[in-house]
């Protein structure tokens, strides 16, 4: 007896193009208001320890000797630096890789005309800072950091206006996602490019030969997860002993993961009304021998229809999402959590020195931050919507967006990423702890003044509406 009236109703329920997008946004931005916490406690523990008489052994710590060997092969670091910021901050940009996935092919910058203003206000919140760092630092041994104050932490953003609740339009929420993301393709363009200095080839080759080989893999049918786990540490290994920073194999191999499923929305609906019907149609004839059941069940010998495969149900229910979705679901937890916090710890701590804060490279981030990137933010994207290539974002006024531009300033994780690469400890330790305190103080005021702009325009634009 089958039962197609089921499917038929299932098929017509609607389900627009904007909720699958908006879903899952929706729960990226609730893991990151809520991680931005667990950031912001392991900063101020990195802080604490940093100014107390723990401070030698915590460095101690982080600067232990790990190796890996593979035969002839030997990748040797720090233990702050090789497995935190190499190998736990690959995962974390290879997350970044799935994020700008899910934006171009189904986010806001699948739609041009929405795309035009996060993109111009990344790239003019990249620039204007960079222009105020150098101006300060031109000709200086300074000079390098120019990148540190280029990129925005979402996860302190989101856990800013996540306290405002209802009062923050969603659209501004958006464009701040949006170009936090953007943010983060330039920030990894300057990776790969400026931090970059000699390449070892037949490495390089190495790699590439692996992202051909994930592609094949791909394309013929493999799903098995651990085989392209293991041809991404081939990849990583590639990319670091050439000489590229390895994070950008995380990235790569995040825009090169397949976002859509292997089984489709019809081809899964129709499955689901095959098992449905198997499993109605057991229950009719358990029902019909309901007295033969019981006494096979009083003697001990009744083991009941098996009416569906449940492997083959499990491997359905995984299959009808696509390996982008089902790979940002299962880490994004872990590298908000987990990854981020720990990378807080092992590069955030810095001595609070009266002559560190008043240094020029300090100085030149925080005010790359505090002050480049809202006027860069806010201005071209003022000239761009004056121009007529685009528009606010609904129920967005200017000086709500001038709010949000102001916490477009708190560049945290990626600060301190690319302070630790422009800055080697090793060879610039009183330059790489003058950037950490610039990129806190530039985060901090940019935080205070955005929260405070947004705490007296949201509330007059609350009694204008009510008025």
């Amino acid at each position: 007896m089958a039962h197609q009236p089921i499917r038929e109703s299932t098929d017509k329920i609607p389900v627009p193009r904007v909720a699958k997008w908006l879903v899952p946004v929706k729960r990226f931005l609730h893991i990151e208001a809520t991680s931005g916490i667990v950031l912001m406690l392991a900063t101020l523990i990195a802080l604490v320890i940093a100014n107390s008489s723990w401070d030698q052994a915590f460095e101690k710590f982080w600067h232990t000797h790990v190796a890996f060997e593979f035969g002839k092969l030997k990748i040797d670091g720090h233990l702050g630096h090789l497995i935190v910021n190499d190998i736990l901050m690959t995962i974390f940009f290879f997350v970044v890789g799935l994020e700008v996935k899910r934006e171009v092919v189904a986010g806001e910058l699948q739609d041009p005309r929405k795309a035009v203003l996060p993109i111009i206000g990344a790239i003019g919140g990249v620039i204007v800072p960079a222009l105020i760092y150098l101006a300060m630092q031109f000709g200086q041994e300074g000079q390098r950091g120019w990148a540190i104050p280029m990129a925005t932490d979402i996860a302190f953003v989101v856990g800013i206006l996540a306290l405002f609740g209802s009062r923050i339009p969603f659209g501004l929420k958006i464009f701040l996602l949006t170009l936090a993301i953007v943010d983060d393709i330039l920030a990894v363009l300057v990776i790969a490019t400026v931090f970059t200095e000699s390449i070892a080839w037949g490495y390089l080759f190495m790699a590439l030969a692996g992202f051909a080989l994930c592609a094949l893999l791909n394309r013929i049918g493999v799903r098995e997860v651990p085989i392209y786990v293991i041809v991404g540490v081939a990849i990583w290994v590639g990319f670091y002993k050439a000489g590229i920073h390895p994070t950008i194999a995380g990235v790569a191999l995040g825009l090169m993961t397949p976002a859509t499923a292997w089984i489709g929305r019809k081809t899964f609906l129709e499955a689901m009304s095959d098992f449905w019907d198997r499993i109605r149609q057991d229950q009719e004839n358990e029902n019909e021998n309901e007295h033969e059941h019981e006494n096979e069940h009083e003697h001990g010998h009744g083991h009941g229809p098996v009416p569906v495969n449940l492997e083959q149900l499990r491997f359905l229910a995984r299959e009808s999402h696509s390996p982008l979705h089902r790979l940002e679901m299962g880490l994004h937890p872990w590298v908000a959590y987990a990854i981020m916090p720990i990378f807080a710890l092992a590069n955030a701590g810095v001595e609070l020195d009266p002559v560190a804060l008043t240094s020029g490279v300090s100085i030149a981030v925080a005010m790359g931050l505090a002050l480049g990137k809202p006027i860069g933010i806010f201005l071209s994207c003022f000239l761009a919507v004056r121009m007529g290539w685009t528009k606010l974002p609904s129920g967005v006024n200017w000086p709500i967006f001038l709010g949000g531009a102001c916490l477009g300033g708190i560049g945290f994780t990626m600060a301190l990423f690319l302070n630790a690469l422009s800055f080697p400890v090793d060879d610039y330790p009183a330059l790489e702890g003058a950037g950490k305190i610039g990129t806190l103080v530039g985060s901090a005021l940019s935080a205070i003044l955005g929260t405070l702009l947004l705490l007296v325009f949201t509330k007059t634009s609350r009694a204008e509406s009510h008025s």
